[in-house]
C-alpha cells in the first residue's frame, strides 16, 4: 500500500530530504501503513526509517533522526490515508434515504468508519467492525468513541439497522468499557418503536458503563417528506415528548447522585416541541452533545446575557434580518428581546423559514435551503442586511444544500447577505447595532463589512 504526498511544509524535515509533492510514502521502519493511525504512531519515535517511492519510480530509503513526535512535514492527498468505509446498513430511520433526487452525489454518501469518530466525531454504529478494528482503537487509545446505539435489545437493533450483525457487535461496548475508553452515545428514538419500554431498557443497559460513558443523547427521528416505500414513522407529538423527558430526567437524577454527570440528555428538540422550558446550564455536563442539538438552546442563552452583562451600548442605530428555521426562531425573538430591554433602537427582524423542500417535519436552521429561504422572504422587508448562521451553507463553501449558492440568494432578494460565524454573544452585539468583522464569516458572501 502507498500513500501519495499532496504537499510537503517548507523547512519541514521532509523538505530537508527532498521528498516531494507527488512522491509516495512505502514503509514506515519497515512496516505497512494501512491509514493516518499507524503512520502517526510509527513516526513518532526519535529514529525511524521512511521508503519513499520518487515521481520516477525509484525507491529511497531514509533514515531519520527527530525529536519525539515531531511531525515530518508531509501532507498526504488523503487525510485518512485511507477510503472512508462505506456504512453497511439500511436503516429504517436513515435521513439520506429520505432525501430528494439531483442533489450533489457526495450527499448521498454514508459513511460508518471508526476512525471518523476520533478524528471528526461522527457516530458508528460499529456494525462495519471487525476484531482487528477493535484491537486497533484499543491500542492507539482512540477516545472519545462516539457510538450510534439506538437500542440493546439485539433483535430489535437488527430490524432497526437491517444489518444481521447489529445486535452482535454491541459486544464491542464492553470491550471499550473494560479498557477504559471514553464513549459519547446516541439514541435516535423512533415513536412506536425504540421508545416507551424499550427506552426505558436501553437507559437501564448502558447505565452500567457509567462513567467511561460520558454522555448519552436522545434525539427524534427527522422525517422528511421523501419516505414513499419506506418503514412508515410517525412525529412525536407533545405528550409523547413530555414522556421521553420524565424518562430522561428521572435518569440524570440517579447518575447524578452516583456519579456526579447527568448522563443522558434529551435533544432540545424535545424541550420545543413539549413547550417546556429547557434545563439551566449545569446540567449539560459541559455541552458534550451540543453538535446533537442537546444544549444548543441553553448555550446561546447563557452566551447573550453574558455578553450583554459585558456590553457597553456603542452601536449605530440599524434595521437588519435574521433567518432561520423555526425551531430556532422564538429562541433569537427571545434574545432580541434581552437586547431591545437594555438598548432600544435597533431593529432586529426575524424570520423563521418553513422547510417546503424537506417538509415541515424539518424545522433545523442547518437544514434551510436556498429555494426556501429566497421564496419565502422575497418582498419581505429584510432592513439594510440579512443575517444567516453558517451552518445553513455546506462547510467551506457558499452553497445551500439544493445547490443554490450566496450570491444568487443576494441577487434574488437584492439584499445583502452576511453570514454570522459565532453563538450568543455574536448575536447580541449584533442585534445591539454593534457590526465586528470577527463576529461574521468573512469567507462567505460579497457584502463589504468595512460598511459596518
Amino acid at each position: 500500500m502507498k500513500h501519495l504526498i499532496a504537499h510537503v511544509e517548507p523547512g519541514s524535515i521532509a523538505e530537508e530530504l527532498e521528498i516531494e509533492a507527488g512522491d509516495f510514502v512505502l514503509q514506515a521502519d519497515g512496516q505497512e501503513i494501512e491509514d493516518v493511525f499507524d503512520w502517526r504512531a510509527l513516526t513518532s519515535d526519535e529514529e525511524l526509517t521512511l521508503l519513499i517511492e520518487k515521481k520516477d519510480g525509484e525507491e529511497w530509503e531514509l533514515e531519520i533522526e527527530k525529536d519525539a513526535y515531531e511531525d515530518l512535514g508531509i501532507v498526504f492527498a488523503s487525510d485518512l490515508m485511507s477510503d472512508y468505509r462505506r456504512c453497511s446498513n439500511a436503516c429504517i430511520f436513515c435521513f439520506i434515504d429520505q432525501m430528494p433526487p439531483g442533489l450533489r452525489e457526495t450527499l448521498y454518501f454514508k459513511d460508518d468508519d471508526s476512525r471518523l469518530s476520533f478524528l471528526q466525531g461522527n457516530y458508528i454504529t460499529l456494525t462495519n467492525m471487525k476484531e482487528k478494528d477493535v484491537e486497533r482503537i484499543i491500542r492507539y487509545h482512540m477516545e472519545p468513541m462516539n457510538i450510534s446505539v439506538h437500542t440493546t435489545d439485539p433483535e430489535l437493533r437488527v430490524k432497526m439497522l437491517k444489518n444481521r450483525f447489529a445486535g452482535e457487535c454491541l459486544k464491542y461496548l464492553d470491550r471499550f468499557y473494560e479498557a477504559g475508553l471514553h464513549m459519547n452515545m446516541q439514541i435516535v428514538l423512533l415513536k412506536g418503536i425504540n421508545d416507551g419500554q424499550q427506552l426505558m431498557r436501553t437507559l437501564s443497559d448502558l447505565y452500567r458503563y457509567l462513567p467511561v460513558l460520558e454522555s448519552l443523547s436522545v434525539v427524534p427521528v427527522g422525517l422528511t417528506k421523501y419516505r414513499e416505500g419506506l418503514t412508515p414513522l410517525k412525529p412525536f407529538n407533545k405528550e409523547d415528548c413530555l414522556e421521553v423527558i420524565r424518562m430522561v430526567e428521572s435518569w440524570q437524577e440517579k447518575a447524578f447522585r452516583e456519579f456526579g454527570i447527568h448522563f443522558v440528555h434529551a435533544s432540545d428538540e424535545f424541550y420545543v416541541t413539549a413547550g417546556l422550558e429547557v434545563p439551566p446550564e449545569e446540567s449539560y455536563d459541559g455541552y458534550l452533545q451540543i453538535e446533537n442539538g442537546v444544549g444548543m438552546v441553553r448555550s446561546l442563552y447563557e452566551e447573550a446575557k453574558a455578553e450583554l452583562k459585558r456590553l457597553k451600548k456603542d452601536g449605530k442605530k440599524r434595521r437588519v434580518s435574521f433567518a432561520t428555521g423555526l425551531m430556532a426562531a422564538p429562541m433569537l425573538a427571545y434574545v432580541r428581546g434581552l437586547c431591545e430591554e437594555k438598548f432600544p433602537g435597533h431593529e432586529n427582524l426575524i424570520y423563521g423559514i418553513r422547510n417546503d423542500f424537506f417538509g415541515e417535519n424539518i424545522t433545523v436552521a442547518g437544514l434551510v435551503t436556498g429555494q426556501d429561504l429566497t421564496s419565502q422572504l422575497q418582498g419581505k422587508d429584510l432592513g439594510e442586511l440579512l443575517i444567516i448562521p453558517g451552518c445553513m451553507l455546506r462547510s467551506g463553501e457558499d452553497v445551500f444544500l439544493d445547490d443554490m449558492h450566496l450570491h444568487d440568494v443576494q441577487r434574488i432578494l437584492n439584499t445583502p447577505v452576511a453570514v454570522l460565524r459565532g453563538g450568543g454573544d455574536c448575536l447580541v452585539r449584533v442585534m445591539c447595532g454593534i457590526m465586528r468583522k470577527e463576529d461574521f464569516d468573512s469567507s462567505h458572501g460579497e457584502y463589504e463589512l468595512k460598511q459596518m
